[in-house]
């Protein structure tokens, strides 16, 4: 929407252009998510409140956590009206991809926001079905993929990217749907699951959000997409914007959900960052960097696969309790420690996967 006011204005006062550039618009939408959240989120916690919107705590795990039901939940809403309002503010809203991204991260939000309100305003425990749970995520994702693989322009969009390689690329065909459906759900419900403790998940959405805001803004630009040898995707740079915007509403967000948090983001924000940050890394074609840089979603995961089928087939559990930031708080770990070691491990894997813009 500023862009195209700037441009208007650039007519009568040349320095309107300024809002022409990129990179300005991408930390004028961090900014902007950001100072909405400080705003908004007060507000937002004191209706939580009223209305007691709390957090139920299973019996049955951390003694630590019980003190913590009541909390009020269902807090990321405030980060998708922030990520919203701010890509909608400075983003270019011709460009296809800002669209794609925004839709899937409200959609999957949807999908969350019916599990709380099942869980914490009608008291059912359960929420969603897993069933339908999965039914709506896919919905969504599938409308997702089909849309970007039919409205292609040039093979880079579909092409798989190997990091570390400099001409390992593989054309994925009909197989970038099954792809971009596994990144896209998978991410989500990673990152739904890290989702357990204070800030843990939050931080690492930030860091690795804006991670792939700068893969955005080089493969959105010819020069620096060829000189790095990353795919050159001329709509990318815009998501820059989108990321810009998600790391100022993560920020903002933390503010109030550090430990002691003030509120947990529920389902309606988990699932909602898990999608955006999957969808971003397919239409950047990073969709492997990813997997490097969610390193810590992707062991939560993992730890709850291995717990589950260990169960099953020997009767035994791996992990005292699992996600594995449970076992670690079972072993004694203060919950600030491990969400801090949690984070750091995210900001090392962030700097390996943008260390493979030059190691190739």
């Amino acid at each position: 929407m500023m862009l195209y006011l700037g441009n208007y204005l650039a007519d009568f006062y040349s320095p309107f252009t300024v809002f022409q550039y990129l990179t300005l618009r991408a930390i004028l939408g961090a900014l902007t998510a950001l100072v909405l959240s400080f705003m908004v989120g007060p507000i937002m916690i004191r209706k939580l409140t009223q209305y007691k919107v709390g957090q139920a705590v299973r019996e049955d795990g951390p003694q630590t956590h019980l003190p913590k039901a009541g909390t009020p939940t269902m807090g990321g809403a405030l980060i998708l009206v922030a990520i919203t309002l701010s890509t909608l503010l400075w983003g270019d809203l011709s460009n296809r991809y800002l669209w794609i991204v925004l839709l899937v991260t409200l959609g999957f939000g949807v999908v969350g926001w019916i599990d709380d309100y099942r869980k914490v305003v009608r008291q059912d425990p359960k929420g969603l079905s897993a069933g339908a749970k999965i039914i709506g995520q896919s919905l969504v994702a599938v409308v997702a993929a089909g849309w970007i693989y039919s409205t292609t322009t040039i093979p880079a969009e579909t092409q798989l990217y190997v990091p570390f390689f400099k001409d390992a690329v593989v054309a994925l065909g009909i197989f970038y749907l099954p792809l971009t459906y596994l990144v896209i759900v998978g991410s989500s419900n990673a990152v739904n699951l890290t989702d357990g403790l204070d800030g843990l998940a939050i931080m690492p959405a930030v860091l690795v959000g804006g991670a792939l805001g700068i893969f955005a803004y080089l493969s959105g630009h010819a020069e620096f997409a060829r000189y790095l040898a990353i795919p050159s995707l001329p709509e990318a740079g815009e998501l820059a914007v989108f990321c810009g915007a998600l790391v100022g509403a993560g920020l903002g967000f933390l503010w109030f959900n550090t430990y002691p948090a003030m509120v947990f983001m529920g389902d309606v924000g988990a699932l909602a960052l898990g999608a955006a940050l999957g969808i971003v890394a397919v239409l950047v074609r990073q969709e492997l960097v990813l997997v490097i840089m969610g390193g810590v979603f992707v062991l939560e995961t993992l730890s709850v696969v291995i717990q589950v089928a260990s169960f099953k087939l020997t009767g035994k559990r791996v992990f005292r309790m699992a996600p594995i930031h449970h076992h670690f708080e079972l072993k004694g770990w203060p919950e600030p420690r491990v969400i801090v070691r949690f984070w750091i491990i995210t900001f090392i894997l962030v700097l390996v996967g943008l260390a493979t813009l030059k190691i190739r």
